[in-house]
């Protein structure tokens, strides 16, 4: 982690059914925590480091829970799904599942969390994901674990770069 690397890992969010794939991602960031959890919670900026969304729009928001919609491009192919998301500023740590009864496209499970902490001048990231899509498994062998590495990579180059835009939660 010292050197810059992500470290993925095979566990699996809480919550997770036993035939979801993804992990766990770990990073330093350059970054205080609080200019991380600003890019975390930029909710329409999320297409700028998350792997394959287009777009993202926030469709309801309260104090404890955020619901996004997401669009996502695979190839020719693109597709909407909602996430309800809940941020926990004091924790620092976002935790998210399908909003049930939206439309989710090819997804039948997508659930994870953000864990920001601080650490010697900088944070330490974890990201998680548990996934399970329509499309069968031996033709998205490996895009979890990649997304998680993309994913983490990039958040980091926009936090790094001072590039968070929302107003903290």
């Amino acid at each position: 982690l010292a050197a810059g690397e992500v470290v993925v890992r095979d566990a699996l969010p809480p919550g997770a059914s036993k035939t979801a794939r993804g992990g766990t991602a770990l990073a330093m960031v350059r970054a205080s925590p609080e200019q991380v959890w600003r890019v975390l919670v930029d909710y329409p900026g999320h297409a700028r480091y998350y792997p394959r969304v287009t777009a993202a729009e926030v469709v309801e928001s309260t104090e404890r829970q955020v619901v996004v919609r997401y669009e996502v491009g695979i190839g020719p192919v693109s597709f909407n799904f909602h996430m309800n998301k809940y941020p926990d500023p004091r924790r620092r740590r976002i935790e998210w599942h399908l909003a049930e009864g939206r439309a989710n496209g090819l997804f039948r499970e997508n659930s994870g969390y953000w864990q920001v902490e601080a650490a010697d001048r900088a944070s330490l990231v974890t990201y998680a994901i548990a996934v399970r899509t329509l499309v069968p498994a031996f033709l998205t062998l490996g895009a979890e674990r990649d997304s998680l590495t993309e994913t983490i990579t990039g958040m980091r180059k926009l936090a790094e770069e001072g590039e968070g835009t929302a107003r903290p939660r």
